[in-house]
């Protein structure tokens, strides 16, 4: 059984584990970095601790996130790296039968298909399996 957090970015649904989520935080602003990849809107300090944040919508090739105090930034940890996810809100707990993660279909020469694990139908939508640690790869090598 996996244990999904499920959020929303714009209209559409995604979901990451819920073992790489260390916490949930409201929106705060980030203090810009400059020569980082543009999904990066810079870091905040989160108990002495320099915290990047990656507005993930724009990581994603979705229109950049308007941060709000609706927004909230989900704090996650791959290995030692800890990065802050910029979402629009947090919508569900989830536990799912690992059976029911679908393949994500093939349709895009663009799109980095390490960042899609798969896909969970839903009732009347469908949940986007984000794989963390594809996401984090690809920041590393950019920073390089």
């Amino acid at each position: 059984m996996l244990e999904l957090i499920a959020f929303t970015l714009g209209d559409q649904a995604f979901c990451v584990e819920v073992m790489s989520v260390r916490e949930i935080r409201s929106w705060t602003p980030a203090t810009i970095l400059p020569h980082s990849p543009g999904y990066v809107r810079g870091v905040i300090n989160l108990r002495g601790t320099v915290l990047p944040v990656m507005d993930l919508s724009l990581r994603l090739g979705m229109a950049p996130a308007e941060p709000t105090e609706e927004h909230v930034i989900i704090v996650t940890q791959i290995g030692t790296q800890i990065v802050g996810l910029l979402v629009d809100s947090v919508s569900d707990i989830l536990a799912v039968p690992a059976s029911d993660i679908h393949p994500a279909p093939d349709v895009s020469k663009n799109m980095d298909r390490d960042l899609i694990r798969g896909m969970l139908p839903m009732d009347d939508r469908m949940i986007s399996f984000i794989q963390l640690d594809a996401l984090f790869v690809s920041i590393e090598s950019e920073a390089a």
